[in-house]
Formats: C-alpha cells, sequence, structure tokens
C-alpha cells in the first residue's frame, strides 16, 4: 500500500478528503497486520517515495521479487492505463481482480447498454431491482411500482426533529495523519479540522445502524429539501464509506430493505436510497467506464466562462451558493440537491466551462472519485454530453430553490423579483441559458412548453430578462 503525491495532487483535494482516505488506509493497514498479513506500507513522508503508483510498484517488485502481480481493478481511467502498462514494465504477470464495490460489472453495463437507443437509468435500476431481488415479490416490485420519487420532494420545516451523523473522535493514527496533511496541504481548498469521519469499517458500518436507527425513516419525504444551517437532514453521509470499500453496497442496501420489511421506515424511504445506491451509483459507474476517455471533454454547448472565484471562497451574495459553498468548504459534503440545483445549476446557467466545473466537484468532496463525479457533473448537472445521461437540463430559475428551501429568506437578493437590480440572479439566468442554447435544446420535447411560454412573452420582457442576465454576468 502506499501513499503517493500523484494521487494527492491530481486535483486541489480539500484536505478532509486527503486525511480520510491516507487515513483509512493505515488503519486497513493495521488491521491487516493484526489478522496476520504481512503488509508493505510506504507512507506519503517516506523518502524513497517515488510519488506515483506505477513508481511504488517498481520499487515493491524490487524488494520483494514476486512471481506475478494482482491488483484490483481500478476504478478511474487514468489509473487502468497506468495499469495496462505494468506487466510490460515489470516482466510479471499481472492478473486484475473484479472490484467489489459494485454490483455491476462494466462488461455487464455494456452489455446492457448495446444496441439501445438511450441509457436510461430508470431502465438499468429496474435491471437491478430484478438481478438483486431488493424489493421484489413474486418478480414485480414491492408497492406496485419501481419508483417513489414523487412522494420525496417534499420542503423541510424548522419545527422537524433533525438527527445529527454519527462523530467518530480522532485517534492517534488519525491525529498523525492531520499532521501530515496540515503541514503538505496547507493551502488547499477547505477546513481540515474539526474531523469527524469514520475510518475504519467498524466505525462505517456503526454509521450506517445509526442513519438506518435515526434518519432513514424520514429520508425519503425530505431527500430534495434544503435549510439554512442545517448541513445534513436526514441524509446518510455512507457515500464516503461506500466509495473507498468500507461498506458493501448490497449489504446496505439489504440492511434498508430490512428495516422497510420490519415496520421501521416507509417504502418511499427504502426505495428512494436502494435507488440511489444500485440505480444511479451503479448507473454513473457504467457511463464512466462505456464512456472514457472522450466524456470528460464533452461540451455541447461550448461553454468557456471560468468558473467564479466565489466557488472557492463561498463570498457571494446569494444566500443559496453561500450557504452550500461555505458547508463544502467546512464539511467536504453537500448533499445531491445542493450539488445539482444550487452550485450545478448556477454554472449550467452562467455557462461555465464543463471541465473547470468537473475538476471543483472531484476537489471539493470527500465522496467524489472520477467515476462517479465525472458523469454526474458533466452528464446530469452540466448536460455538457448533449443528453446522454439525463433527458432535459437540470436548470432551473429562483422559484425551484425557493420551494425547496429556505434559503430565500435570508437572502440579499429577491426570488419574486424578476428583472433588474435586486432580481434573484437565477431568474434572468434561467431564461438566458434557454435563448442562448436554443439551437440545440428547443426540439426537446421536455422543453417544448417552455419555450413556447417565452415566445408569448412581449418583446420589452424579453428585453428585460436578457438584458439583466448580460449584466448580472458582466460582474462575475
Amino acid at each position: 500500500m502506499a501513499e503517493v503525491m500523484e494521487e494527492a495532487s491530481y486535483v486541489r483535494h480539500h484536505k478532509k478528503k486527503i486525511a480520510f482516505i491516507f487515513s483509512a488506509m493505515r488503519h486497513f493497514a493495521a488491521e491487516m497486520r493484526a489478522a496476520g498479513w504481512q503488509v508493505d506500507y510506504v507512507t506519503l513522508d517516506d523518502p524513497d517515495n517515488s510519488g506515483s503508483f506505477t513508481g511504488e510498484l517498481m520499487r515493491a517488485v524490487a524488494r520483494h521479487q514476486p512471481e506475478r502481480l494482482r491488483v484490483t481493478r481500478p476504478s478511474e481511467w487514468r489509473v487502468d492505463q497506468a495499469v495496462g502498462k505494468w506487466e510490460q514494465l515489470s516482466g510479471l504477470p499481472v492478473i486484475v481482480s473484479e472490484d467489489d464495490r459494485f454490483v455491476c460489472t462494466a462488461e455487464e453495463f455494456g452489455s446492457w447498454a448495446r444496441g439501445r437507443k438511450q441509457l436510461r437509468m430508470e431502465n438499468f435500476y429496474r435491471e437491478m431491482r430484478r438481478k438483486t431481488g431488493l424489493l421484489m415479490e413474486n418478480g414485480e416490485p414491492v408497492g406496485g411500482q419501481w419508483n417513489f420519487d414523487a412522494d420525496n420532494r417534499n420542503a423541510a420545516s424548522r419545527d422537524l426533529f433533525i438527527p445529527r451523523p454519527l462523530r467518530i473522535e480522532p485517534d492517534a493514527v488519525t491525529r498523525d495523519v492531520l499532521s501530515l496533511v496540515q503541514k503538505r496541504f496547507a493551502d488547499n481548498f477547505g477546513d481540515l479540522e474539526p474531523f469527524w469521519f469514520a475510518v475504519t469499517r467498524d466505525d462505517a458500518e456503526r454509521a450506517r445502524s445509526h442513519f438506518i436507527e435515526q434518519a432513514l425513516p424520514r429520508f425519503g419525504d425530505y431527500q430534495d429539501a434544503m435549510l439554512a444551517d442545517e448541513k445534513f437532514l436526514y441524509h446518510s453521509l455512507l457515500s464516503y464509506y461506500l466509495n473507498v470499500g468500507l461498506l458493501d453496497p448490497l449489504e446496505t442496501c439489504r440492511m434498508v430493505e430490512a428495516a422497510y420489511q420490519s415496520g421501521h421506515a416507509p417504502l418511499n424511504a427504502a426505495e428512494g436510497f436502494i435507488r440511489q445506491i444500485i440505480g444511479w451509483r451503479e448507473y454513473v459507474r457504467g457511463i464512466y467506464w462505456l464512456k472514457m476517455p472522450g466524456y470528460m471533454d464533452e461540451n455541447v454547448f461550448g461553454a468557456t466562462r471560468p468558473l467564479p472565484d466565489f466557488y472557492w471562497t463561498g463570498n457571494t451574495d446569494m444566500a443559496c451558493l453561500r450557504a452550500a459553498i461555505t458547508q463544502t468548504r467546512e464539511e467536504a459534503y453537500a448533499h445531491h440537491i445542493q450539488r445539482l440545483m444550487v452550485t450545478g445549476n448556477f454554472a449550467l446557467l452562467a455557462g461555465v466551462d464543463p471541465k473547470q466545473v468537473h475538476e471543483w466537484y472531484l476537489a471539493v468532496y470527500a465522496d467524489a472519485f472520477e467515476w462517479v463525479e465525472l458523469p454526474n457533473t458533466l452528464g446530469m448537472s452540466q448536460y455538457a454530453d448533449g443528453g446522454q445521461l439525463g433527458s432535459k437540463p437540470y436548470a432551473a430559475s429562483g422559484n425551484y430553490i425557493s420551494k425547496m428551501s429556505d434559503y430565500c429568506k435570508s437572502c440579499s437578493f429577491d426570488v419574486k423579483q424578476k428583472t433588474g437590480e435586486g432580481a434573484c440572479p437565477f431568474n434572468s439566468l434561467y431564461w438566458n441559458f434557454l435563448v442562448r442554447n436554443e439551437p440545440k435544446l428547443k426540439s426537446n420535447p421536455r422543453l417544448a412548453q417552455t419555450y413556447r411560454t417565452w415566445e408569448r412573452m412581449d418583446a420589452d420582457r424579453k428585453q428585460e430578462y436578457l438584458a439583466s442576465a448580460k449584466a448580472f454576468l458582466s460582474s462575475l
């Protein structure tokens, strides 16, 4: 095992993300040694550390003189390309084992995708339900329908009891890692402390049990809601642990299914959670391997605007963006609606270069790895792939944010004002985005009514929207 600077610095990762991964690695190495394994572990500060996976592998080959190499299938394209050269570089056979963090292999997803005109997540999700048997009864979905998303769009209120995620006190190993990260990555984005992530399998399992007991029953109802100063609501925060392998995804889904079967959690909560794991998580990973390496360069709208500086500082008068970015800086976390409909929606409407948006999301979230982050950002959030992943852009005016959050109540801008000084920028940016990209979007059937609404507006109103958007964008 090796801590290598190449992985720690290919984007300017959040400090908490680096600390989480290194601490989890060191704890895992200790567990393996305690179980009787011989572990060759190279720390970041080892003076002989070459700084790359390939360099460290070659040094290990020289130390141990093995007969063959065995490696888990890499989860990211660039690492897979490096592993593909190891046999030639080492002169040894390389055996690649499947990654058991996933239910569906890349080959299985490719077989499912072959010959399909549209690769819609909902169709794939149904296949995964049949494959796993989760929430199935006699070959049919429990409750008579596959998807209860329509029940999961309630706005939250402040009189709700909102549980807190389980917080783990750093031990000596983690404290050593925190010191290392503070020394070596002092200029990286984000707050390093307080650090409370689980970094062992036992503690990750405790965090999972805490979520199922405390938050799962209301997870479904409020999974799209946003409240100022409430960072976590009923979300699980288990993606950290699933994505690094501390938790097994299928085991986790079966525990959630059992919570429904026992009457502890309603069906919309259990189905919504399971869909995120065996549906969306598996789906975006499949898309990643199907579309790489060219997927990273998709930019259907030709967007070129630089990422605004406030994405790194949180210094903006827009309350929703300030809340989501400040939370991201503090916790290396924001939930999916904050990512999609606040920071992602703004970047889409403003015409920000999607590759810069991708690099920001990859850097700032502790659960972000390219296989899951890239399709979510370029495909779902920025629609840069032209609809390969989503059926329409996730573009919205300020009304959506007002409906699903309380951010607008404390904002310097008025969400009810459509144009002019003091108006919520989302309102004019929304129409400006649609007009700017009309040649590529007007034929989309899901946007037909929206474009008819624009066509019915009088010329002066249209001009007010476009002028307001232009004035705001010039200030970025």
